[in-house]
């Protein structure tokens, strides 16, 4: 997990805010903010839990890869109102996609075998706060 690329990220999270700004939605500041201040915690969090080191990078590189699946909810949202019973459904079903994507990939490459859950909570509950932006 030595090489980082960030400009994957960067147009997920373009593209996260184009479809939000299709739906009506202008939240580009809220997406970026959130973005970096998620980064920031989840570096925190795993340099904290492994005992090897992970650089920034690779851990916005991660979390930014992992957002494919948002821009698939925000992209439902254009279309169809995610506030019923199918929305909901769906909404935890593209969380619990995009935090056990990343939380395998973190767990992976820091050799953090049984601590999968541990990380896959705090990633859950990033993505979780960009579904309630797409969602709402």
């Amino acid at each position: 997990m030595n090489e980082t690329d960030l400009a994957g990220p960067m147009v997920f999270c373009l593209a996260f805010g184009a479809t939000l700004l299709l739906a009506g939605k202008i939240q580009f500041g809220y997406v970026y903010g959130i973005s970096a201040i998620g980064c920031l915690g989840m570096f925190c969090l795993l340099n904290l839990m492994s005992m090897t080191g992970v650089s920034f990078g690779c851990v916005s590189s991660v979390l930014g890869y992992c957002l494919l699946p948002m821009i698939i909810l925000s992209g439902f949202a254009v279309v169809l109102s995610l506030q019923g019973i199918v929305g909901v459904l769906l909404t935890a079903l593209i969380i619990g996609w995009c935090s056990f994507s990343a939380s395998k990939i973190f767990i992976s490459a820091l050799a953090m075998e049984g601590q999968q859950f541990l990380v896959a909570y705090p990633c859950a509950l990033l993505y979780g706060v960009f579904a309630l932006i797409s969602v709402f």
